[in-house]
């Protein structure tokens, strides 16, 4: 690291620079990688051992290494994977090694080198490991960003990090982080590289290996501790089955094309290259615009299988449908995918049924299926000193690792069923009532899904182009008109964003009706669980999802960015809670009353 960062931090924290700079060392040595090429084989001779007897196939796009391979020899290049499984990172190297691709550096999390043998291993195999959290540890800070940006302009090697920072437990994209983006952006912000090409890499699963362990997390479980030996422990699941797995290498986006007219890059000359500097606003907003639109790439690319449909079906049918229905209602939502843009791998040389049989075996474990009756296993007899809340706990574990597939194909109805719901609660067909409404849901639900921010407008029209195209709507001068024929899929997409409106409103009751003065952040989602549990007990409620932790803490995020709750530092952070407006929000999620503060829209 340059000098001129250990004396900034030297003088600012009053150390001696021979004392920083030791520090310094000793966080190089904690962090860096070091590859080395005899473990890298024998990684690989390992993983093909496990991949083939954990998955049917894996599929690559070859156009999309080809292009990788372009890229890595033009500029430096940045792999932004998504994250769902802690298969991603291991296939991405093992992909790249058999392909004679240079192979990746991989920001790893600090759980892993705690691993004893396996944390020394993953080093050695390209894995660098950085903290969870910064905090205000500048010099920390100093020496990771130069080891990045060293790396990166030296361009030996690929730099690998997921922009969502962690594995989504929902199997629905994160909303991005920023930070490493903005430190591997630096060096092109300064004028030390002339460009980097970003690669975002979408890895779907036809059966996820967490499924159940996410569910299980997000109804508060903990998360087991990353170990040597709860690895081993973990063996067992080499004799299951996982289907197909699909690994889509996109176009590489380039940081110049990118930056082109939003960012000023003479102001870097300004500051000192060698210490970290917090993006200006304007950066913010460009990292921000970036990272949203690499995230919402990965979607769009994302390969999906026939259980995503049917997963879809059967949680909005929780009473079941039969054989004939399914088949029916699956080559029927296969085909509205389709239209909406969705990238189906569908087998063509089968027939439907025969797809949805493939599935269901696949997937049996979540399925009770008897007399060509077809439901989630929710159903099933409690054993004789089961509680009631222990059974409300093996549906929605059921229910939940369920929606993880269905959440894979969410981007795809996403806007369509904003707009639909949006019509279904304005009452009006008027374009600007039901902008108005649509608008309101997208900022309601822009912690929940990925909609880049300052696209509403755009997303709207989007929305309509998709129902017009479909035939669902008629979008007059002035008005919007839903076709009679269409009934049925506008029910349907109205349901996919049910869970939500349900969760939300779940929320926001508990809120009104049951939080004291004095709710901590901390006592926050176990009283929302138990809140959601009492009502599921009592016949009121009959949404599992509502009991998702993710769900929750959106919810609360939604309010905390419309500042009807606040956040207050006492000795605890205490939630203050504007329950007047928060009944308004109840209302207007129910459709009760107009949309406040109204925006029209350039349509």
């Amino acid at each position: 690291m340059a000098s001129r960062a250990l004396y900034s931090v030297s003088s600012e924290a009053g150390d001696s620079i021979e004392s920083v700079t030791e520090e310094a060392s000793l966080i190089l040595d904690e962090m860096a990688h070091r590859l080395q090429l005899s473990t890298i084989r024998f990684f690989a001779f390992t993983l093909s051992k496990v991949f083939k007897r954990l998955f049917r196939s894996v599929c690559v796009n070859e156009e999309g290494i080809q292009r990788l391979q372009q890229a890595v020899h033009d500029h430096p290049v940045i792999l932004l994977p998504s994250h769902r499984s802690y298969m991603d990172f291991l296939m991405m190297s093992y992909l790249l090694y058999m392909y004679d691709l240079p192979l990746p550096v991989i920001a790893a999390g600090m759980d892993f080198m705690s691993m004893k043998f396996i944390g020394e291993m993953l080093r050695m195999s390209g894995a660098f490991f950085i903290r969870r959290s910064f905090g205000g540890d500048k010099l920390y800070w100093a020496v990771f960003s130069e080891y990045v940006k060293t790396m990166l302009r030296n361009g030996y090697a690929p730099i690998e990090f997921f922009l969502e920072g962690t594995r989504s437990r929902t199997c629905k994209s994160l909303a991005p982080k920023t930070g490493l983006l903005n430190i591997v952006m630096e060096p092109f912000f300064k004028g030390e590289l002339f460009d980097i090409n970003l690669v975002p890499v979408s890895i779907s699963y036809e059966r996820i290996l967490e499924e159940s362990l996410y569910a299980r997390e997000l109804l508060g479980v903990p998360k087991p501790k990353e170990s040597t030996s709860g690895l081993l422990k973990a063996r067992r699941v080499l004799s299951e089955d996982y289907g197909s797995m699909h690994v889509y290498f996109g176009h590489p986006v380039s940081v110049r094309s990118l930056a082109e007219g939003k960012i000023i890059r003479s102001q870097y000359n300004l500051l000192s290259r060698h210490i970290p500097q917090k993006p200006s606003t304007d950066t913010q907003t460009f990292l921000n615009d970036a990272a949203f639109r690499l995230v919402r790439i990965q979607e769009e690319n994302m390969v999906l299988k026939p259980w995503v449909l049917i997963a879809t079906l059967l949680l909005q049918n929780p009473d079941g449908l039969d054989r004939c229905s399914l088949t029916e209602q699956t080559d029927w939502l296969r085909y509205l995918a389709l239209s909406l843009g969705a990238f189906l791998d569908w087998p063509d040389q089968e027939s439907c049924s025969e797809v949805i049989s493939c599935s269901l075996d696949l997937h049996r474990h979540l399925l009770s299926v008897s007399g060509g009756h077809v439901q989630l296993n929710v159903t099933e007899t409690p054993k004789v000193d089961t509680t009631p809340e222990e059974a409300v706990f093996h549906r929605a574990v059921v229910v939940l690792s369920c929606a993880t597939y269905r959440n894979q194909i969410l981007h795809v109805f996403l806007r369509p069923a904003l707009l639909a719901v949006a019509m279904q609660s304005s009452n009006s067909c008027r374009k600007d009532d039901v902008y108005n409404r649509f608008n309101f849901l997208r900022n309601m639900f822009s912690n929940e899904f990925i909609l880049c921010p300052g696209d509403s407008a755009q997303d709207f029209e989007e929305a309509c182009y998709l129902l017009v195209k479909r035939g669902v709507l008629q979008v007059l001068e002035h008005e919007i008109v839903m076709s009679v024929s269409s009934h049925s899929t506008f029910l349907f997409l109205c349901a996919v964003l049910d869970p939500f409106l349900q969760g939300y409103q779940v929320v926001f009751r508990f809120l009104c009706e049951e939080a004291n003065e004095n709710l901590t952040e901390e006592e926050f989602i176990p009283a929302v669980r138990t809140f959601a549990l009492k009502l599921i007990l009592a016949g009121h409620l009959k949404c599992y999802e509502v009991l998702s932790s993710d769900l929750q803490k959106n919810a609360l995020a939604a309010l905390l960015k419309l500042k009807v709750v606040r956040k207050v530092k006492e000795d605890q952070v205490i939630l203050k809670v504007n329950k007047t407006a928060v009944n308004s929000l109840v209302d207007m999620l129910g459709g009760k009353i107009p949309t406040q503060k109204p925006v029209l829209a350039r349509l």
